[in-house]
């Protein structure tokens, strides 16, 4: 079973517009909202693809309700911890081939219910096989907190996936016990290590993957959007080239290809397998206007036009 952990979910609200107007009432047609929050995509994929999952977090409030009615209502398992505050909403107003996103910073966790999800936590990953934790931490959590998840992990042998940034990223990799599988793409890993990371330069890139911040870490996924990616496994270091296409929308591809690798890595699929399978979702998601949503139908269609080469 795979545990998908979201620490700040939010129902994802969605305001198609002909033109956005500022300072004058703008009336929309059609509003979609979904549970929504990087890990609940990563669970909604991992779903679609016929992954057992269960998807866990702090919720709370009316909003946190409406959350569990719309995961409910998609057939897909999921043990919350509550919370007082009010879960949030995260908007995005799509106008003009554009996206402008106003979103709340959600509630704030205290120490006591902070304690309580640890405990549920626990308990879900006696289940567990692979965990997958995505996305930013509420307010109140210590920035050290994804530590505390992989530690706990870690104690039961648990595969931990991680795909998030900055400090959170950079605390994740001095755990004492690493992640199995970090997902940053080209800019954070510039930033982690202070170096430029460029396909121009593929010796300088493969070098950057074998630093030692990186030492204990299974797996190195790092995302070039249209250009692919390139991915450390072990020892072994691949170029991942996919097809072109023409994107409906590329929101929640990161959580898609998070899915994908989750999915591979609880079959215990090859390390190709696992990586063709991770881009081939994430280019699914980026088809559908649904954001965290993928049409199984098409897989095998891309899945043969992923190119993947030892380097």
């Amino acid at each position: 079973m795979i545990v998908t952990v979201t620490m700040n979910p939010s129902i994802d609200v969605s305001y198609p517009l002909t033109s956005f107007k500022l300072d004058t009432v703008n009336r929309v047609a059609k509003v979609s909202k979904t549970a929504g929050g990087k890990g609940l995509n990563v669970t909604r994929v991992i779903h679609e693809l016929g992954g057992e999952v269960i998807a866990t977090g702090v919720i709370g409030g009316h909003h946190g309700a409406f959350i569990m009615e719309q995961l409910d209502m998609e057939g897909i398992s999921h043990r919350f911890s509550p919370i007082k505050e009010e879960s949030r909403n995260s908007i995005a107003i799509l106008h003009e081939g554009k996206q402008t996103e106003i979103l709340e910073s959600g509630p704030t966790v205290s120490a006591a219910e902070q304690s309580a999800f640890l405990e549920l936590f626990k308990k879900l990953l006696s289940g567990a096989d692979c965990l997958t934790i995505s996305g930013s931490l509420a307010k109140g959590f210590p920035s050290d907190f994804y530590q505390t998840l992989l530690n706990l992990a870690g104690q039961v042998e648990v595969k931990a996936l991680v795909d998030t940034s900055g400090e959170s990223l950079k605390q994740s990799l001095l755990s004492e016990q690493k992640p199995y599988l970090i997902k940053p793409n080209a800019e954070e890993i510039q930033e982690l290590l202070g170096q430029c990371v460029s396909l121009e330069d593929l010796s300088a890139f493969k070098a950057a993957l074998r630093n030692e911040l990186f030492t204990g870490v299974e797996w190195v996924i790092v995302s070039l959007g249209a250009q692919g990616a390139v991915v450390k496994h072990q020892q072994d270091i691949y170029r991942v080239s996919i097809p072109k296409i023409t994107a409906v929308n590329p929101v929640g591809s990161g959580d898609a290809t998070l899915a994908g690798l989750a999915y591979g890595i609880s079959r215990q699929d090859d390390p190709e397998t696992s990586i063709k399978t991770a881009m081939t979702t994430g280019i699914l998601n980026t088809l559908e206007k649904k954001t965290g949503h993928i049409n199984r139908d098409n897989f095998e269609q891309y899945f043969s036009q992923i190119q993947v080469e030892k380097i």
